[in-house]
């Protein structure tokens, strides 16, 4: 059975570019055995994440990052039973927020900034899916 999980985290302590690289080269390393994939979005300190997968691998990756003191203030969006992927294409794909238009960011919150905290679950993979659509997604790898 596949599920599909939203969640947002803060960072514990300063993220540094190197860290992000880190973090995505472990998932593209791991994830494919775990049949995982999914799309992470990172705005300073604020993490939103996807995760698709069997739900067994993805309940326990999820706990994983519960724990993992680098992470702060967790809090599920979302969670669903999927009959497919949204995103099949992606060990661990990564938004380019550099690149992001600040309407598209705007058209789904209080203001032009990605904050996971003052949306919906629905409004925020509503926004992932526009991100892709738009190619905003870097970092593919199957």
């Amino acid at each position: 059975m596949l599920v599909r999980l939203l969640y947002a985290s803060r960072a514990a302590g300063p993220v540094a570019p190197e860290a992000i690289e880190a973090i995505l080269a472990q998932s593209r390393a791991h994830n494919p055995a775990l049949g995982i994939t999914g799309v992470l979005c990172q705005s300073g300190e604020v993490f939103m994440q996807v995760l698709e997968g069997g739900r067994d691998a993805v309940n326990r990756l999820y706990n994983q990052i519960v724990r993992d003191e680098r992470h702060r203030d967790v809090v599920l969006l979302h969670y669903e039973e999927v009959a497919e992927r949204a995103f099949p294409g992606w060990t661990m794909g990564q938004v380019n927020l550099a690149r992001v238009n600040p309407s598209t960011l705007l058209k789904y919150g209080e203001k032009p900034v990605l904050d996971p905290y003052a949306i919906s679950g629905r409004a925020a993979m509503a926004l992932l899916q526009e991100l892709i659509a738009s190619a905003q997604v870097i970092g593919r790898a199957s």
